[in-house]
């Protein structure tokens, strides 16, 4: 799909000539012509529906936030502070809509100055990813707070240490789960497909190969893939060290459900990634690792959620 309307587009090509006149338009741009050039009717109709559907399942997502907050709020069942959560979270659905058209749009432009394949930017995937990440964790925090009841928790220092330790590991599964997007934006999953090492090397040749260096971070497929790998060992590592020093408190029952169950799906992403990297990125496996990383975040959101602060 290659413009985008907000209710115009909901409306799929029907005949034969609509569909060809789609397909036309999809030819003028370098995504076919360098690419795609040989590509079917057919087959252009499978990557069209797949964006349809995910474009449809967006506007899906946005009503599912603002009519019924529409409801709760004509209703007057939204307490005050609840009334801006509610704002902010129906405006983060909003921005997520335009910056995903803005990401999309990024890999229909013309770019002569540039040798690699047509591609939407690693930067707008990340910051579209990274966008959906805070919506997903603000609206899950969000009715954490609600349904959950804080425990009466006696404030000594160890809890409090484990506390910051919980909302640090959380920030650091968010900044991984981040940096997964310039993995996939730079198919920097293909370029080393071995573990632990990468190739021969624990530290590849090129991992500082473009100038100026900190271009490498955002730019370098060998980067990017470096400091996932990196960055997946440090989040495991934090998981294992937060759930040994969990151990040591005397935590309730919930508690210590929702650290063991962090751990374990740390174990289970940590699979995932490296079965994904050694079998060259199938997409199912793909898929499947980028949902681990959500469903990671959601525990260590429940941890962190478990340890809350009893209000004074």
């Amino acid at each position: 799909m290659v413009d985008w309307h907000l209710v115009k587009e909901m409306k799929p090509p029907r005949t034969q000539q609509e569909w060809e006149a789609e397909f036309r338009k999809y030819q003028q741009f370098p995504e076919f012509r360098i690419l795609n050039h040989d590509m079917t009717l057919t087959e252009f109709k499978f990557i069209w529906y797949m964006e349809y559907s995910h474009r449809m399942w967006g506007r899906v997502v946005g009503l599912a936030y603002i009519l019924p907050a529409a409801y709760f709020w004509r209703k007057g069942w939204l307490s005050r502070p609840m009334k801006g959560c509610v704002l902010a979270l129906c405006g983060l659905v909003c921005f997520q809509g335009l910056l995903g058209w803005y990401m999309v749009k990024s890999g229909l432009e013309e770019k002569p100055d540039s040798y690699d394949i047509p591609r939407v930017s690693q930067y707008r995937l990340a910051a579209h990813l990274g966008s959906a990440l805070v919506l997903y964790s603000a609206s899950l925090w969000t009715g954490l707070s609600l349904l959950l009841p804080r425990h009466q928790l006696p404030e000594t220092r160890q809890l409090l240490r484990l506390r910051h330790f919980a909302h640090g590991t959380t920030a650091l599964v968010f900044l991984t789960a981040l940096s997964g997007a310039f993995v996939a934006g730079l198919d920097a999953g293909l370029v080393y497909n071995s573990f632990p090492k990468m190739g021969e090397r624990w530290i590849p040749d090129d991992l500082l190969a473009f100038s100026p260096t900190l271009r490498n971070i955002f730019e370098n497929p060998t980067t990017v893939q470096f400091d996932h790998r990196i960055l997946g060992v440090a989040t495991v590592t934090a998981i294992t060290a937060l759930y040994l020093f969990s151990r040591k408190i005397p935590l309730p029952r919930r508690t210590r459900m929702a650290a063991a169950s962090l751990l374990a799906v740390a174990c289970m992403q940590v699979g995932l990634g490296i079965s994904t990297l050694l079998l060259y990125v199938p997409t199912p496996l793909a898929a499947t690792h980028q949902s681990g990383s959500l469903a990671l975040l959601s525990a260590a959101l429940w941890l962190a959620a478990e340890l809350r602060r009893l209000p004074k």
